[in-house]
């Protein structure tokens, strides 16, 4: 079997990856950039992804590259603790939750890739633009504007824009809290989350990756992906942010350099694939950044896929098994997912409080947690039961 796939990014790669675990090895990725450079900011990978990752022997070097979390806690504006709940296997799962930087991640797959497959497996510069492709089938992984999509569904037009922005950074700084924790600040207006995303340097800072999320007028680009805007811009919305632990400001204003985002995602489809043709990660189900599952799931449909394609059961059973669980996703982080919680506080306490009890008992927070980890498919132990889906 031959197997052609559009885009060299985390999907793309550990679908490269997991079919040559099992036993597809006739694959080339094709990345329409000419030189694949380790850009972007922050990502996390919960722990439904990363064992899909250690299942195909990568435990060590994602381990060498990440920071795994140990604690989400949520905060509201003033910095008084709504939520905080253990990560990875300090939360009874058999494997971690990693923090790291996307480039990074990217790099420490597509070297895989090459190692396994042969350097000539990934095809630089090389775009795939539409529906012919000299293969038994072509997966489209090539992200929220793919062409791949935009061929089977010509008529659905660009992303859909939320109304909200994300400006985005790296800054070396101090660690706070335990070290390792991931932090969502804020409210229903405006958030923040900020996590350290490598191994401590000799100074005993980190990198640590920080996103704002804010509503923006109807002028913002919605377009750019990639545009870098000065501080001013923004650094003003958290000027006041100065909380005993972490100054929020502070952290903000030393990054070199910051990026505006729109936050966009695209309807469900009522379909992905065709005999020859399927979609996979944002290309699939893009989804808003919230609950940290973007990338995680790109991890998962690529492993799936190599399963349903290996066993036999082919592109219907990869859709059954991926698709209800992704578009519930998408439609849950149109409401905030586990975010909620700060939508919450808010409104209950816009002053802040004495006692979250008071203003959220904490059945109704561990409802939520638990509600969003069962869409996203990682609930501790259903997760640690469930069967791999190594071939």
């Amino acid at each position: 079997m031959r197997v052609v796939i559009a885009g060299a990014g985390i999907g793309g790669l550990t679908t490269a990856l997991s079919l040559h675990a099992a036993g597809i090895t006739d694959v080339v990725v094709h990345e329409a950039v000419a030189e694949i450079r380790p850009l972007g900011v922050g990502i996390n990978i919960l722990p439904h992804a990363v064992r899909e990752l250690v299942e195909l022997g990568l435990g060590d070097r994602l381990a060498e590259i990440g920071v795994p979390t140990a604690d989400l806690t949520y905060v509201n504006r003033h910095g008084q603790v709504i939520w905080s709940e253990p990560r990875g296997m300090a939360a009874g799962y058999n494997w971690p939750q990693y923090s790291i930087h996307r480039g990074r991640l990217q790099f420490m797959l597509l070297d895989a890739v090459k190692e396994r497959l042969g350097p000539g497996a990934v095809v630089t510069g090389s775009p795939v633009t539409g529906l012919d492709h000299d293969a038994d089938l072509l997966v489209g992984a090539d992200g929220i504007r793919s062409s791949v999509r935009a061929a089977l569904f010509p008529e659905e037009g660009p992303p859909l824009w939320s109304g909200q922005v994300l400006w985005r950074g790296t800054t070396y700084a101090k660690p706070y809290m335990t070290g390792r924790s991931m932090l969502m600040a804020g409210d229903d207006r405006q958030r923040v989350v900020i996590y350290p995303i490598a191994p401590p340097e000799p100074d005993g800072r980190v990198l640590i990756n920080w996103a704002i999320q804010r509503k923006a007028p109807e002028t913002t680009p919605r377009g750019d992906w990639n545009r870098q805007v000065e501080l001013e811009k923004f650094v003003h919305h958290v000027a006041d942010w100065h909380f005993d632990w972490l100054d929020v400001p502070g952290l903000i204003s030393a990054a070199e350099a910051v990026y505006e985002y729109p936050m966009v995602d695209r309807d469900p489809l009522p379909h992905w694939s065709t005999d020859t043709v399927t979609l996979l990660g944002d290309a699939a189900h893009p989804m808003y950044p919230t609950g940290s599952n973007g990338g995680t799931q790109a991890v998962i449909d690529a492993r799936v896929l190599a399963n349903a394609l290996a066993t036999g059961r082919g592109l219907a059973y990869y859709e059954s098994q991926r698709r209800p669980t992704t578009n519930a996703i998408v439609q849950s982080n149109r409401r905030d997912g586990p975010e909620v919680v700060l939508r919450l506080a808010h409104e209950r306490a816009p002053e802040g409080f004495a006692d979250i009890e008071d203003v959220i008992p904490r059945a109704e927070l561990e409802e939520i947690a638990l509600g969003y980890k069962q869409t996203a498919g990682f609930v501790p132990a259903a997760l640690n039961e469930r069967a791999s889906w190594s071939v």
